[in-house]
């Protein structure tokens, strides 16, 4: 059985509905602090700030790579450039990563969601 730091939020997709205010409201129910949203399931996410996001803070998507091509990563309100070296972990896996500021990647992603696509998203809180 897994403890409850392993335990997803929800165990599948769903947009997200809100954000502010240090975290994220989806599906009905309210989380605060950063997430990541997979195929399979959203997850609490620990990042607080772009330059925590590694290949360790994003180990969940590396393994779920298989299905997901396009990753959005919502930098809060920084504009961050990743490095080549996650960049270039990603590409290996076919995983392409587009970052952005939080308000437009949650858009972004759920549009994407909309179209059935392939998304996966690591979401930063804002204030």
């Amino acid at each position: 059985m897994p403890d409850r730091s392993d335990a997803p939020h929800l165990p599948r997709s769903a947009p997200i509905e809100a954000y502010g205010k240090g975290g994220f409201a989806f599906d009905d129910m309210s989380h605060r602090g950063s997430l990541l949203c997979l195929p399979d399931a959203i997850w609490a996410w620990p990042v607080t700030k772009p330059e925590q996001i590694d290949r360790d803070s994003l180990q969940r998507v590396f393994a779920a790579a298989n299905s997901i091509d396009t990753l959005i990563v919502g930098t809060g309100t920084e504009v961050w450039l990743a490095p080549s070296e996650l960049r270039e972990a990603l590409r290996a896996v076919k995983v392409v990563l587009d970052t952005m500021q939080t308000g437009p990647a949650i858009r972004t992603y759920n549009i994407m969601m909309g179209e059935r696509r392939r998304v996966a998203a690591a979401l930063i809180a804002v204030p």
